[in-house]
C-alpha cells in the first residue's frame, strides 16, 4: 500500500494585506510569506508588476476559496507618469524607445482634456510585456525574443481618473478601475494623446476590493513578528469573510445551518430574494456562500468545513 504524503506546514486561514516591495515578483514574495508563516496553502489575488509596490492581498487556507472575488474586484492605483519618454515595457524597467518634446503650453486643462477620453468604458490593447498568453505562450516571453503579436483590444472600465500633480515633465494620477486594466497602457495612451509619449515611472496599488492601504503590513515587520512565534503573524490576518463583505449576510438557526452544511437547499425567513449571500451559523461563524434559487430557497454554493 502506497504511503500517503504528509501535508507540510501549518493550517492557517485568513487574509494578509501585504505591502509588496518593488523589485520582486508577486509570486516570489508570496513564496517568502508562505515560508515565513510555515503555511500549507497560500495564494494571491492578482499579481502586481515587479517594479510596482503596494496592496497585495494574500489568501491563506480557507480564504483561497474566495480569492476569485478579490481577483474580479476593482483596483485603486497611484501612478507617476514620465512624459516625453516611451519605453519598451511601458514602465521604468524597459529600454528607452523614443524621446519626444513636451507641448510648450502643457497645463492642467490640457491634461484634464486628455484624461476625459479615458474615463468610463474603454477598449485597451494589452501590452506585449504582460502575462497574458498567445497560443499557450506568455506574451512577455515572446516580447523578450523580439516577437510582437497582434493583441485584440479588451473592454475595461476606468471608474475614476484624477490628476494629483503636474510637474515639469511628469504627472501623478489616481485611478480606480476594473480588473484587467493596465496602468502602463493607460499612461502610454495618455502620452500619445498629448503628443509626447509617456511611461509609468512609479506604480503603487492602494486599494483592492474592500481593502485599502491603511491595513497593509510590510515584509520586514512580518519578519520581526516571526521571531516571537506564529501567534504574532496570525494576528495580522483578517477573517476569511472580509473578502466578500460586499454581499448581504444571513444568520441561520442551528437546524437550518445543519441542513445547508449537508448540501441541502433551505428556506430562510426574511432573506434577500436573489443573488449570493454570506451565511453564518448560530455561533456567528462564517459558513461560506449561498445563492437564492428561483423558488426563494437558499442553496449552498461555496461552503467551508468549520474548524
Amino acid at each position: 500500500m502506497a504511503r500517503q504524503r504528509q501535508k507540510r506546514g501549518r493550517d492557517v486561514n485568513g487574509i494578509l494585506l501585504l505591502d509588496k516591495p518593488s523589485g520582486v515578483t508577486s509570486n516570489d514574495v508570496l513564496q517568502r510569506i508562505k515560508r515565513l508563516y510555515d503555511a500549507r496553502k497560500v495564494g494571491h489575488t492578482g499579481s502586481l508588476d515587479k517594479t510596482a509596490t503596494g496592496l497585495l492581498p494574500l489568501c491563506f487556507g480557507d480564504a483561497t476559496k474566495f480569492s476569485g472575488y478579490l481577483l474580479d474586484a476593482d483596483k485603486h492605483y497611484r501612478a507617476s507618469c514620465q512624459l516625453g519618454i516611451e519605453t519598451t515595457t511601458g514602465d521604468a524597467a524597459g529600454e528607452v524607445l523614443k524621446e519626444l518634446p513636451l507641448p510648450a503650453d502643457l497645463n492642467v486643462d490640457m491634461i484634464e482634456q486628455a484624461m476625459s477620453e479615458f474615463r468610463g468604458d474603454i477598449q485597451q490593447i494589452p501590452p506585449m510585456y504582460s502575462a497574458l498568453k498567445h497560443k499557450g505562450e506568455r506574451l512577455y516571453k515572446l516580447a523578450y525574443q523580439g516577437i510582437e503579436v497582434e493583441r485584440p483590444p479588451r473592454p475595461v472600465t476606468i471608474h475614476q481618473l484624477e490628476l494629483i500633480e503636474l510637474g515639469e515633465s511628469h504627472i501623478e494620477i489616481d485611478v480606480i478601475c476594473t480588473k484587467g486594466t493596465y496602468i502602463r497602457t493607460l499612461a502610454e495612451d495618455l502620452g500619445k494623446h498629448l503628443g509626447c509619449g509617456a511611461h509609468v515611472s512609479k506604480l503603487r496599488r492602494i486599494g483592492a476590493g474592500p481593502y485599502s492601504e491603511e491595513s497593509m503590513i510590510d515584509y520586514p515587520t512580518l519578519e520581526k513578528l516571526a521571531l516571537e512565534g506564529p501567534q504574532g503573524l496570525d494576528d495580522k490576518l483578517l477573517p476569511v469573510d472580509t473578502a466578500v463583505m460586499n454581499l448581504p449576510a444571513v444568520n441561520l438557526i442551528e437546524s437550518v445551518a445543519f441542513y445547508l452544511s449537508q448540501g441541502q437547499a433551505v428556506t430562510v425567513a426574511q432573506a434577500p430574494t436573489s443573488g449570493l449571500l454570506r451565511l453564518y451559523n448560530s455561533d456567528k461563524q462564517f459558513m461560506g456562500l449561498g445563492e437564492v434559487l428561483e423558488d426563494g430557497r437558499i442553496a449552498p454554493r461555496r461552503m467551508l468545513k468549520l474548524h
